[in-house]
């Protein structure tokens, strides 16, 4: 029976992956902004077998909040053996080009927010000597593209501050897992214009993301393809690469 902290539980990869880990008897921690949302996704996974269900109003970008609502979330777990890091937005690239503060406000909620958490985490699971830190980014982050390169800059220093942490907590055996997902069918990627091919189901990502659990895995690109477009995207010279509009 494992105890596990959802934060950000209202993303359809969280609900996701929060449906297999109650169907394994887990004991889950729930904290997300849509308390609404989070009530009604918590009495789902009691009835798919979880052995208990908490949930807290949870704002990520209230910076100050974090020490108490990480220590509420242990107190009801006891541990922390998994920790899986699911909240974020796709901002409005267009609107980020315009206004500094709409761009500043995407690398607050996607990178700061969650290196804040990072970095009490790093410490409750450093003294517990084990645990999984699970850290949802993004393939936007591999390479700036002019589509969305706001959005790919704070997953790239959320890739990069988790490159350091894993280092870091190696030595004790604690895993940290950086979650590399292309397009998925959310509420956060609707209207997005892509090939169907490109576009997974956020249950194939959940499954993705517990079987890297599982397996100690380091870094994960889910669906598995996504590995191999990037090295393609990454290796292009940028002399090609900055004319294509990508």
């Amino acid at each position: 029976m494992q105890n596990i902290l959802i934060v950000g539980a209202a993303s359809a990869i969280a609900e996701a992956t929060a449906r297999l880990y109650a169907a394994q008897g887990a004991n889950l921690f729930l904290l997300a902004r849509d308390e609404g949302r989070m009530s009604n996704i918590a009495a789902d996974l009691v009835i798919r077998g979880a052995s208990s269900v908490r949930s807290a109003h949870f704002d990520a970008n209230d910076i100050d909040s974090h020490h108490k609502i990480l220590d509420d979330a242990l107190k009801a777990l006891g541990t922390f053996d998994i920790v899986l890091i699911a909240h974020g937005t796709l901002g409005d690239q267009k609107a980020c080009e315009r206004d500094a503060t709409a761009a500043l406000q995407e690398l607050q909620t996607n990178a700061m927010s969650t290196i804040s958490l990072l970095t009490l985490l790093a410490n409750i699971v450093e003294q517990q000597k084990h645990g999984t830190l699970a850290i949802i980014s993004s393939v936007a982050g591999d390479r700036g593209r002019q589509s969305n390169y706001v959005y790919g800059t704070s997953k790239a220093a959320l890739t990069t501050f988790c490159e350091g942490l894993r280092s870091r907590l190696h030595k004790q055996g604690i895993q940290v897992l950086t979650i590399k997902p292309g397009m998925v069918e959310t509420p956060m990627t609707e209207g997005i214009d892509a090939p169907k091919i490109l576009m997974a189901k956020p249950e194939q990502i959940a499954s993705d993301i517990v079987t890297a659990i599982e397996k100690k895995k380091d870094v994960l690109y889910t669906p598995w393809f996504w590995k191999y477009v990037m090295v393609g995207i990454i290796h292009m010279p940028e002399s090609i690469f900055k004319r294509i509009a990508i």
